[in-house]
Formats: structure tokens, C-alpha cells, sequence
């Protein structure tokens, strides 16, 4: 197994083994202060949430190829993101905009609001089956 981790100090995403072997950056161009990431390993794709200058959601093979956005418009600070893997949405939430809204995870279209708050400072977001939980500040 592998585990995946941001380091936005750094601006980058890194993949090592569960020991901490055979670590290496997976992406690190084009990245300014990345958030979040989910993985699929089944369909072998990974996403990550970006807060920088152009916030976004993107999506990339596992080994950091064919890099996507699939998000840009509309999003500010997207914290948490999760996989659906059942119906193959993609959840992100987003601090500013206080919703959480979601996408079809292999072209990122059908956008939809899943749910829209006031004043509430959502940082992270998890999809279960029929349940969506989410964490605020």
C-alpha cells in the first residue's frame, strides 16, 4: 500500500510506501498551496483541492500524469475532498462559499449543490453510502 500526502508549504503532492520507502513527488508544477487530496486507487486517479492564486479541484493518474482541472469557477477555499465511490462523485467543501457541492468524478460535469450553509467554516467533508458528513471550525 501507499499513502499520499500535500505539503503546501512546499506546493507539492508525494507518495511514499506505508514504511516510507520509495518516496517521491508525484506533482509539483503548476501547484501553489495544495489542500486536500482523495485517491481511487480502482480507477487509478488521484484529486487534490488547491487554496492558491487560482483556486481549483484537480484531477491526475497516480503517478502524476495527465493533470487536469476540473473545477475553477465558482470556488475559493476548497478544504475537504471525498470520494463517492459507489456513484462516482467527487464532494469537496469550500470555507468561503459555505457549501458543499459535488461532480461526476471522471468528467467533472453535473455540477450540484449538495448543501448550502451561512456562516459556517466547513474544513472537511466524507461520503458514506446515503450519508454526508462534514466539519466545521
Amino acid at each position: 500500500g501507499n499513502i499520499y500526502w500535500t505539503d503546501h508549504g512546499f506546493n507539492l503532492i508525494e507518495v511514499a510506501r506505508l514504511n516510507g520507502s520509495f518516496r517521491y513527488v508525484i506533482l509539483s508544477q503548476g501547484l501553489d498551496q495544495p489542500r486536500s487530496i482523495a485517491v481511487h486507487p480502482e480507477k487509478g486517479y488521484l484529486f487534490w483541492t488547491e487554496w492558491g492564486q487560482t483556486p481549483c479541484i484537480g484531477k491526475a493518474h497516480l503517478d502524476g500524469s495527465e493533470k487536469v482541472v476540473l473545477v475553477s469557477l465558482g470556488i475559493a477555499w476548497p478544504n475537504g475532498i471525498s470520494i463517492d465511490y459507489e456513484e462516482n462523485k467527487l464532494y469537496w467543501c469550500d470555507a468561503r462559499t459555505d457549501k458543499i457541492e459535488r461532480i461526476d468524478l471522471e468528467s467533472g460535469g453535473n455540477r450540484e449543490i449538495v448543501l448550502s450553509g451561512s456562516n459556517v467554516d466547513m474544513f472537511s467533508v466524507a461520503v458514506f453510502g446515503a450519508y454526508i458528513y462534514w466539519s466545521d471550525r
